[in-house]
């Protein structure tokens, strides 16, 4: 049938370069002026293909999602994945809201999103380490290394979310915990500062790759407000490789029993 049209194209237009008139042409195959005025001036724009159809997708869409919206969606869902925490399109969404990302993606579009990088499967079976090289960190004295994670969100009767910062010192063992309403940038300074302040100033700091530690929403190849507190004070950021949580074990162990022993046994409101 494609074929057919595509014969019937060039058969009408060769009758108007023959001569013939344009409405005998037109009612001997049953079409309008226009369609034959389209194809003749087809024909003319030096086309081999001119009498094939050509798409009508824009080449342009204005409601496109972009690259860095799409990357922020898989950074977060492998976060939330990797933390065992709740990581379908309404739990994405409520982190890049509280991110600030803007514009907002809808449902539909995480969805989409997470299906174009095979981001649907669900958690199976025991975790199984990747063999990756990962350097340790020395921990002869106090404050030489820390390790730090966020345990959350997690709700107040209210209902009011949260996130706790948390820190350990790997050679003494003390912690510190930090509550914050958000993981915006200025909450991620304010919360290592209110650490640090208490615990002292370490050398090594050693977190995950979630991306409020080493990027921000906008930019999340960037250089994040915890890198640059780093630098600013002679920190040295270390970052451990993607989906391996047990490198982080000292924390990761914490984080364990400040959620069965504190956070699942006493009930807080605002």
């Amino acid at each position: 049938m494609k074929k057919d049209v595509q014969q019937e194209r060039q058969w009408a237009v060769k009758r108007v370069f023959d001569g013939e008139h344009i409405d005998s042409i037109c009612v001997s195959l049953g079409r309008s002026r226009a369609w034959l005025y389209k194809w003749v001036e087809r024909s003319l724009q030096d086309e081999p293909a001119w009498y094939k159809s050509q798409s009508r997708r824009p080449h342009n869409s204005p409601r496109h999602t972009s690259e860095e919206i799409e990357e922020i969606v898989k950074i977060v869902r492998l976060n939330l994945y990797n933390h065992d925490l709740f990581c379908g399109d309404q739990a994405i969404r409520w982190e890049l809201a509280e991110m600030g990302v803007k514009p907002l993606p809808s449902l539909r579009t995480i969805n989409r999103i997470l299906d174009r990088q095979g981001l649907t499967h669900r958690r199976t079976g025991k975790y199984e380490p990747k063999g990756k090289w990962y350097p340790v960190l020395p921990a002869l004295m106090p404050n030489q290394t820390h390790q730090a994670d966020f345990v959350g969100p997690r709700h107040l009767k209210g209902p009011v979310r949260f996130y706790s910062l948390n820190a350990v010192d790997i050679r003494t063992g003390r912690c510190a915990v930090e509550p914050l309403q958000s993981r915006k940038g200025q909450s991620i300074i304010d919360g290592f500062w209110a650490i640090w302040v208490r615990m002292g100033i370490p050398e090594n700091i050693q977190v995950d790759n979630e991306m409020s530690f080493f990027g921000s929403p906008l930019h999340p190849r960037g250089m994040g407000p915890l890198i640059r507190l780093c630098l600013h004070h002679n920190v040295e950021p270390w970052f451990i490789p993607p989906s391996e949580p047990w490198r982080n074990g000292v924390i990761e162990k914490f984080n364990d029993h400040y959620q069965q022993k504190f956070l699942n046994r006493i009930a807080m409101g605002n």
